[in-house]
């Protein structure tokens, strides 16, 4: 299918000679799912159906329903989402702190803090895509009483965009310009055409903190603030405790905008311990009611399902496991400074060594021996929606063509089988958190690795501390201060823009920005970094596809960035828990509409 098509297609939308879900449903057989038929639809006016994707609340009244128990065995280490650098931080600080929408599982934009979602139709979109217009929702309080109104949301905009905050948020807020309308309404504006205006404000990144007890924290004292760690919001639960890497607690919130909610008394969110432990207190002893992230070989999960009491949730979205090459040198300093962009790693910057350590880790093994169902092998970084899915990338595991590759390169074997080149061998730190699936991959990955004459230095750092927003920690993901690493970054919206900034060179994690940045492999291209502003201004979504598709061979083939297995969100819950998922948001995102069964 063309543009041409495509746009005919929409006007027979406009028209009404074509219903949105035989739209839907026609763009799915040509690769475009649900998530990206519905904004095609918004961006010409074209309002999202009434029934929303979430599903039906039952409960008739707020509160009654006892204690709600989540495992997180990663647990958080702070409570301001514009900190939140891992998924674990993200999820704590939405358990308070709610965005304007968010991503609903087919990918459709569901209203939190927004009275309604824009669209042309009701004045929201711009008809040149260059601003968008959010209406808030009236009488939403504060956890403390205070109003909340239109002044917090540019509160938050000013914050995040402040380079002296150093946010890892910001990103989608300083090249924005965002105008107060009155009290109730504020406006995005673009300086291009913007197809993707579902950014700012939305999901995890657009989660707002309160102004009046932030706006005294707003510069460089911003991880001073007291609220960091004891969050006032405007969510279905308060505050009670918290305790960083342990446990976290709230309790209802008698004022909460939506009606009949909460319907649980209270909230504990345990964090630490293992995965496959967290699996078993739900699924074996029922002492919890849901666990995430049940990053667990897949044979343990189907044992455990089998006792009746719980289930595994699969949800498919884009989230990928992948091993990250080090473009620079970790081991010496800089200007002060790690791993710095002025340093090449050096080893890795020769092109063999890198397109070697991408043939020596067997996919298919991972897939079929550890992840199964949780785990599907890919070349891709990029996966879904499929309409963004690269038909051009292989992957391939082949000892003896790495071997080959590197003898065509010079690096020689030495005594003790390793390789060597102009006094440097390839020893690499390989590390990544501390979990069973991983570890075995680690394993996989060294004994195949020594067969090509380099040997891996395997590192495990537990997760909390590899996984923290602590600056201070020299062991955290964002520094990266190893060779290479592992681990899982997940899509956060239905739209690739903001999980593909991941590698724009303004965007490198380092000291300037406190490693907040979300390129954090410290990748750098200027063809890259142009095709990315170019997707950015892209109106005609057929191109735009082939935009992203590009950004992603450019950056697999630089084999700085080995795709391993795509990681659909999996956790496991109790049979009668009613809890609302969705890959392309995070799991506590709409926690205000989980209910219990009886």
């Amino acid at each position: 299918m063309n543009g041409d098509d495509l746009r005919q297609m929409i006007g027979r939308v406009q028209r009404g000679s074509l219903s949105r879900r035989g739209f839907v449903k026609r763009m799915a057989a040509v690769g475009l799912t649900a998530p990206m038929a519905t904004q095609l639809l918004a961006l010409h006016g074209i309002s999202p159906a009434s029934a929303q994707s979430v599903p039906a609340y039952a409960p008739q009244r707020r509160g009654g329903g006892g204690a709600l128990k989540i495992l997180y065995w990663q647990a958080a280490t702070l409570l301001n989402p514009h900190f939140g650098s891992g998924t674990t931080n993200a999820d704590a600080s939405r358990v308070f702190y709610e965005p304007l929408a968010g991503w609903a599982s087919d990918g459709t934009l569901h209203p939190i803090l927004a009275a309604e979602i824009p669209s042309t139709a009701n004045g929201g979109l711009s008809a040149d895509g260059r601003s968008v217009t959010w209406k808030l929702k009236r009488g939403v309080k504060w956890h403390d009483g205070q109003d909340f109104s239109a002044d917090d949301v540019i509160f938050n905009w000013e914050y995040a965009k402040n380079p002296a905050v150093a946010a890892v948020s910001s990103g989608s807020y300083r090249d924005v310009n965002v105008v107060k309308v009155d009290d109730h309404t504020v406006r995005v504006e673009f300086n291009q055409p913007t197809p993707f205006w579902a950014d700012a404000f939305v999901a995890a990144i657009g989660q707002l903190i309160p102004k009046h007890l932030f706006k005294d924290y707003a510069g460089s004292n911003a991880r001073d603030a007291p609220t960091n760690l004891r969050p006032v919001g405007t969510s279905a639960y308060k505050f009670v405790s918290f305790a960083p890497g342990d446990n976290l607690r709230a309790e209802l919130n008698p004022n909460y905008h939506m009606d009949n909610r909460p319907f649980f008394d209270t909230l504990e969110i345990k964090g630490g311990g293992d995965a496959v432990s967290a699996a078993r207190a739900v699924m074996q002893t029922a002492d919890f009611d849901y666990a995430w992230n049940m990053q667990v070989e897949d044979e343990i999960l189907k044992r455990l399902e089998a006792n009746g009491r719980g289930k595994v949730n699969i949800v498919d979205g884009g989230g990928i496991e992948f091993v990250q090459l080090n473009p620079c040198d970790p081991h010496r300093e800089v200007d002060g400074e790690r791993a710095s962009i002025n340093s090449e790693h050096p080893a890795f910057r020769d092109p063999a060594v890198r397109q070697a350590m991408a043939l020596l880790i067997d996919r298919n093994a991972l897939e079929q021996f550890i992840y199964g169902r949780g785990g599907p092998a890919t070349a891709n970084f990029l996966n879904n929606p499929p309409r963004f899915n690269s038909p051009n990338m292989r992957w391939e595991f082949s000892i003896a063509k790495a071997n080959e590759i590197l003898d065509g390169a010079g690096w020689v074997r030495g005594r003790d089988g390793i390789r060597a080149k102009d006094g440097v061998r390839l020893r690499f730190i390989y590390q990544t958190s501390v979990n069973a699936p991983r570890q075995r991959t680690q394993a996989v990955y060294k004994q195949a690795a020594q067969r090509a004459g380099i040997d891996l230095e395997l590192k495990s750092v537990t997760a909390t501390v590899f996984f923290s927003s602590d600056v201070a920690n020299p062991d955290t993901y964002t520094k990266f201060w190893a060779d290479m690493q592992m681990y899982t970054t997940t899509m956060p919206q239905a739209d690739p823009e903001r999980f593909m900034n991941q590698y724009v060179s303004w965007e490198v994690s380092s000291k300037a920005n406190n490693w907040q940045g979300r390129n954090i492999t410290r990748y750098r291209s200027e063809e890259y970094d142009r095709i990315f502003r170019e997707a950015q201004g892209e109106l005609d979504p057929v191109k735009r596809a082939a935009l992203f598709i590009r950004m992603n061979d450019l950056v697999v083939s630089s084999n700085y960035v080995i795709p391993l297995v795509k990681r659909p969100t999996v956790s496991a819950s109790l049979n009668n828990l009613r809890h609302v998922l969705s890959a392309w948001d995070g799991t506590t995102w709409l926690l205000g509409d989980w209910w219990r069964q009886t």
